[in-house]
């Protein structure tokens, strides 16, 4: 699995809105990104104060739905810790479940784990690798950048892991770091990089991030704009690394916060709002209650459609542009919380990619 410079890489947790998104993107679009796809935690059941399932319950229809919405094509798959450390009936590890069910169907899906993860994890990735030879993904923090001897640990883990380091990729996730001033980042994160060594010789080196708020409650009501930082910033560590130095195959968390979690939403009144991706920045429309007025879509939605802020790609750009254009016309209802993750996060993942794209293309074709 080897990436072009231009590939976009949307780490997506396998959540009912995210991976809806990802099914109803554009075969063009489809094409063009590799997702990184976790296995999120097991919901909690705020009612009875304790899971919604157990761990086999929650993974067993993932192989399913994966083949449904993403059938053969190019992604990574890693687990969150509590799924990791848990169990299939029979005691079989996540991982052997999940890579024994692709396996039939010829699925490119490669294992990817958090360098420093318990070692069962690490073995049932091997096994993977092992018989489905499709290599591995091994993930770092900024703080495994900042330490010395990276390049001797990702190689032992990947030898662990029974794959060559020109098997590996390396998916260096900074989650959400303060990003300001980039220069200033920019000049730190190279630093660290150089002291990792030669990145070429890695099939593929990708960094993730996300500059998306965390909580959306500090976002005014009406029209706003949130700067994306962590494609600013991306642009200028591009520009910023030196001739020879590989440059990193970019990826975010599309418009959801790497450390979200599903809420008691009994306690929680959220916002009817709209997250609309543009080539800088997040614009948003955001009213009151979304469950007291789950009408206020309608206009949320005519109001991304003639406000310029917005720019508007029209109904025919992605699934989740149509989706606001019918809205707007009342052909569409308010729909739920879900749907519209599902249509914010289909148009970023869609205009992430056309934006790689465009950076990476011949300036003849621009």
């Amino acid at each position: 699995m080897k990436l072009s410079e231009s590939t976009y890489v949307p780490v997506l947790s396998w959540r009912l809105g995210e991976y809806q998104a990802l099914f109803r993107l554009d075969d063009a679009v489809k094409d063009r990104i590799v997702p990184l796809v976790r296995i999120p935690d097991v919901e909690f059941d705020f009612e009875k104060r304790q899971s919604k399932k157990t761990v086999n319950d929650h993974v067993l229809p993932f192989v399913g739905r994966y083949t449904k919405k993403w059938h053969k094509r190019r992604a990574w798959i890693t687990l969150h810790n509590s799924i990791a450390v848990g169990r299939m009936n029979g005691g079989i590890h996540v991982f052997d479940h999940i890579f024994e069910g692709l396996r039939e169907f010829e699925s490119q899906a490669v294992p990817a784990v958090q360098l420093g993860c318990d070692s069962d994890t690490v073995a049932a990735a091997a096994r993977a690798n092992t018989i489905d030879g499709h290599g591995v993904g091994i993930l770092v923090r900024l703080e495994n950048l900042m330490t010395a001897g990276l390049l001797t640990k990702v190689n032992r883990l990947a030898a662990v892991l029974k794959a060559s380091i020109e098997e590996t990729d390396l998916i260096i996730d900074l989650r959400a770091p303060n990003f300001l001033p980039y220069d200033v980042f920019a000049t730190a994160l190279i630093a660290a990089l150089r002291r990792f060594g030669d990145f070429s010789i890695l099939r593929n080196l990708v960094l993730v991030s996300s500059a998306i708020p965390e909580s959306f409650r500090v976002i005014a009501r009406g029209t706003d704009e949130i700067p994306r930082h962590d494609w600013l910033f991306y642009r200028q560590l591009r520009e910023a690394l030196p001739p020879r130095m590989r440059i990193p195959a970019f990826g975010d968390y599309t418009v959801v916060h790497p450390d979200f979690t599903p809420r008691d939403m009994r306690l929680i009144k959220a916002a009817g709002r709209i997250v609309y991706t543009t080539a800088t920045t997040w614009a948003t429309r955001k009213g009151g209650a979304f469950r007291d007025d789950r009408e206020q879509m309608f206009g949320h939605c005519n109001e991304i459609i003639h406000d310029p802020i917005f720019h508007f790609q029209g109904a025919g750009y992605s699934f989740g542009d149509d989706f606001i254009a019918k809205c707007a016309r009342h052909q569409e209802g308010p729909s739920s919380p879900t749907m519209w993750k599902c249509v914010m996060i289909n148009h970023h993942i869609t205009t992430a990619a056309d934006i790689l794209a465009r950076t990476y293309a011949p300036s003849s074709l621009l």
